[in-house]
C-alpha cells in the first residue's frame, strides 16, 4: 500500500516520475528483482534498434540472461561491433545479428524471411528501432520517415512474424514508446506531417500514439500473444543528445541512464507478470494510462482507431 501511494504520488507531477529520481524511489520501494537474475536460456529474443542507447543496454542484459538474441540494426558493421561486444562480455555464443532500416518495407520482409528461416521459435519480439529526426524524410515507401520506421515497419514486422510468434507459448510482443506521446491526440488523416508543417518533436509524438494504439489493437486481435509498449522514461542517450541537446544539458543532472531506461524493457521480456495481462502501457514497472490529458482522449475514438489499422495495413502491404 505504502509504495503504491509513494507511486501515485511521484507519477502525477511529470518530473520526478520520468526522471532518474522516480526510478531510484520506485526500484527501492518495490524491492525490484534484478533484471540481471533472470534466466531467459532457450528463449529466442528479436530486439531492433539494438546497437546505441537504450537498445544497447537491453541488449547486453538479454545477452547475460541466456537468451539466443537476434539484434537489428541499420548497418552491419555496427552490428558485427555489437555482436562481438555482446559475446565477449556475456560468454553466450547464441547471439547474431540482421541488417534492417525499419523504414525500408523490403528490408523488414527480408528481416524477417532470414529469421523465420534460422529460428523455429520466437518467444519475445522488441520494437525498439526510432528516432526522432529534426527534418522531414520520406521513407523508400514514400512515407515520412519517422511514421515508416515506428509505426508502419513494426507493424509489417509483427504481421509477418504472428505466425510464428503464435506458435510459441508464453510469447511476447514489446514497443518502446515515450512520454512524449502524452502530448499527442490519435490522428490518421494528419498522422503524417506535412514539408509545411512538420515539427519533429511533434511528429514524432503522434508515431508514439500510434504505436500505443496499435498495440492495444493487436492485443485484442491476438489475445494469446502478451502485446506490451511501455516508456522509458527521460533517459540520457545519444538519441536525446542529438535531437534534443538543449533539454538533455538542463535535465542532464536527473536524466536515467540508458541501463535505468531499459529495465522495464527487460522486466516485460523476462518476467512472468506481463503474461497475465494484455494490451497494456507501462512505466516503471506499474500498467499506466495511454492519455494524461482530456484532449488526446477525446481523439481515442473507435472510428479512429479502425481507420488507422486500415491505413497501416494499406501502407505496410500487411
Amino acid at each position: 500500500m505504502f509504495s503504491k501511494l509513494l507511486d501515485t504520488l511521484i507519477e502525477a507531477p511529470i518530473v520526478p516520475s520520468f526522471s532518474r529520481i522516480g526510478y531510484d524511489v520506485r526500484s527501492r520501494a518495490e524491492g525490484w528483482t534484478p533484471v540481471g537474475d533472470y534466466d531467459l536460456t532457450g528463449k529466442v529474443v528479436m530486439l531492433t534498434g539494438a546497437t546505441s542507447g537504450i537498445g544497447l543496454a537491453a541488449a547486453r542484459v538479454l545477452a547475460r540472461s541466456g537468451a539466443t538474441l537476434v539484434i537489428n540494426g541499420r548497418r552491419a558493421e555496427k552490428n558485427v561491433v555489437v555482436v562481438r561486444e555482446l559475446i565477449a562480455s556475456s560468454g553466450n555464443e547464441n547471439i547474431s545479428q540482421i541488417v534492417a532500416d525499419m523504414g525500408d518495407l523490403d528490408q523488414v520482409r527480408a528481416l524477417a524471411s532470414e529469421l523465420l528461416a534460422s529460428h523455429d521459435r520466437l518467444d519475445v519480439l522488441i520494437h525498439n528501432a526510432g528516432a526522432l529526426s529534426a527534418k522531414r524524410r520520406v521513407a523508400p515507401s514514400g512515407v515520412e520517415a519517422t511514421v515508416a520506421s515506428q509505426v508502419v515497419g513494426p507493424f509489417l514486422l509483427t504481421s509477418l512474424l504472428i505466425d510464428r510468434l503464435s506458435q510459441t507459448g508464453g510469447s511476447r510482443v514489446l514497443t518502446m514508446s515515450s512520454g512524449g506521446m502524452y502530448s499527442a491526440g490519435l490522428t490518421v488523416s494528419k498522422l503524417e506531417m506535412s514539408e509545411a508543417t512538420y515539427n519533429g518533436t511533434e511528429q514524432y509524438a503522434r508515431a508514439k500514439r500510434a504505436q500505443v494504439t496499435l498495440n492495444e489493437m493487436w492485443a485484442a486481435e491476438h489475445p494469446q500473444i502478451a502485446f506490451h509498449a511501455l516508456h522509458p522514461g527521460w533517459a540520457d542517450t545519444p538519441g536525446v543528445d542529438d535531437a534534443l541537446p538543449g533539454f538533455a544539458k538542463v535535465m542532464g543532472p536527473i536524466l536515467r541512464t540508458p541501463a535505468q531506461g531499459a529495465d522495464t524493457l527487460v522486466w516485460l521480456a523476462a518476467d512472468d507478470e506481463p503474461l497475465s495481462t494484455n494490451g497494456k502501457f507501462w512505466h516503471d514497472r506499474r500498467e499506466r494510462s495511454i492519455h494524461k490529458l482530456g484532449k488526446t482522449r477525446s481523439t481515442d475514438t473507435p472510428e479512429r482507431r479502425t481507420k488507422l489499422w486500415t491505413w497501416v495495413t494499406d501502407a505496410s502491404g500487411a
